[in-house]
């Protein structure tokens, strides 16, 4: 006894994905128009989905502080992003130890991955030198033309 081939199975054979395909492919050419099947191509831009980052602190001098413990492939792949998107912000990291690796399988510390990505760090605390880094009118710039202030919550 024969097994009855699928729908799919039967379009594959002539050159197709599924069984639908084929059939109107039949259809079409029953009909005497000739058949292009997946000659052509086009782009499209998914659309880009607005995200929000609140950075941890703003040095009066401009410079973007964010403080982490865990670094994770998140955190990492949104500060790229942020700093591809607004390459003016002086965005640094204070780590509570950079010599963390990013993963288990990965002998990339957080102060590697800063130095490959062209981010300051500092270990447990913001440095005072930072601090006393002048005002950058630039810094200042790209932070007042990105910065929102967030509403204040409930009860404060």
């Amino acid at each position: 006894m024969a097994v009855k081939k699928t729908k799919a199975q039967v379009g594959a054979l002539h050159g197709f994905r599924s069984g639908l395909e084929d059939v109107n492919a039949r259809f079409l050419t029953e009909w005497n128009v000739s058949v292009a099947y997946e000659q052509y191509d086009l782009t499209y831009t998914k659309p880009a989905t607005l995200h929000r980052y609140t950075p941890d602190f703003i040095l009066p001098n401009g410079i973007v502080v964010e403080t982490k413990g865990r670094f994770l492939t998140a955190d990492r792949q949104k500060h790229i992003l942020i700093k591809k998107q607004h390459p003016q912000l002086d965005l640094r990291f204070v780590f509570s130890n950079p010599n963390t690796k990013i993963s288990k399988q990965s002998t990339t510390t957080y102060a590697v991955w800063c130095q490959t990505h062209g981010f300051q760090y500092a270990a447990k605390v913001i440095p005072r030198e930072w601090l006393a880094e002048p005002n950058d009118p630039v810094r200042q710039e790209a932070l007042s033309n990105i910065l929102r202030k967030k509403p204040a919550k409930k009860g404060t």
